[in-house]
């Protein structure tokens, strides 16, 4: 699914120029974009799980602080979308995502259900104060800084909400973890049905599934991490992390070489 919709810039008199065109400093969404997405949700999980257990909690959570906000750094510093940059810092955004997640849950001893509330209410705060702010939500317009704040303020919170709401859906009420992945399997399919055959806005087609693209791609990492007695596979979170991690790396690599994933001039 992609967003076509881009933002009507004002008529000028003058002759459009390539001097005058802005690349955003976020990928063109592609059949590249949603696969590499879904596997960064999975890895998020499974690094994740592997570190606050390898380590003491505590030393994880902010190691993963650092991580995120070194990436993050770098993101902001370039003045284009480099696939790399990009890709890391959404990947670091995964880890601490679901750390920030599991540390409700398991160091406040918040439900899985008041948290996925919780980060509803707050993505429903950052999408409405990103519209009134900028009056549009539209991924196409991330030109400036603010919008690249608010851009990340939303990727953030939406890793967190489908973090909580998979395990919500796979512990909570106990469907398990590959059940939950055909649940949000369906889900996702959801806003393309409704962009294709009902006429539902670009825009909210592509949040609504990017949303749901987290607690897929969690529920199916964990479903290979974990042991059979919890309805898994039992590969371990360290195996999957490195394998997902390695597809990863395969399509950055692919899309800074060829390009596919730039937005392009006049489209």
């Amino acid at each position: 699914m992609t967003e076509p919709v881009r933002e009507q810039t004002q008529p000028s008199l003058s002759l459009p120029s390539r001097a005058s065109f802005v690349a955003s400093k976020v990928p063109e969404v592609t059949a590249y974009f949603w696969i590499t997405k879904i596997l960064t949700t999975g890895m998020g999980e499974t690094t994740s799980d592997f570190l606050v257990t390898s380590m003491d909690p505590a030393i994880a959570v902010a190691l993963g602080f650092v991580g995120l906000v070194l990436a993050l750094v770098l993101q902001f510093a370039v003045r284009r979308y480099v696939p790399w940059i990009y890709w890391s810092a959404v990947v670091m955004v995964s880890v601490f995502g679901t750390m920030a997640a599991d540390v409700l849950h398991v160091g406040l001893g918040v439900p899985y259900a008041i948290s996925t509330a919780f980060f509803t209410v707050a993505l429903g705060v950052v999408f409405l104060l990103w519209h009134r702010v900028e009056r549009t939500l539209s991924i196409h317009s991330i030109h400036t800084r603010r919008r690249e704040l608010f851009y990340w303020a939303t990727v953030l919170t939406t890793f967190a909400l489908g973090t909580a709401a998979g395990d919500w859906t796979a512990m909570t009420l106990k469907l398990g973890y590959f059940p939950s992945a055909l649940l949000f399997a369906v889900i996702i399919a959801i806003p393309a049905f409704a962009y294709k055959r009902l006429g539902l806005n670009a825009v909210a087609s592509f949040w609504f599934a990017y949303i749901a693209t987290r607690p897929l791609g969690a529920s199916i990492a964990d479903w290979m991490a974990v042991s059979p007695a919890r309805g898994g596979l039992g590969w371990g979170s360290g195996p999957v992390s490195l394998a997902w991690s390695a597809l990863i790396l395969g399509f950055v690599v692919y899309l800074a070489v060829t390009g596919k994933d730039v937005e392009k001039e006049g489209r």
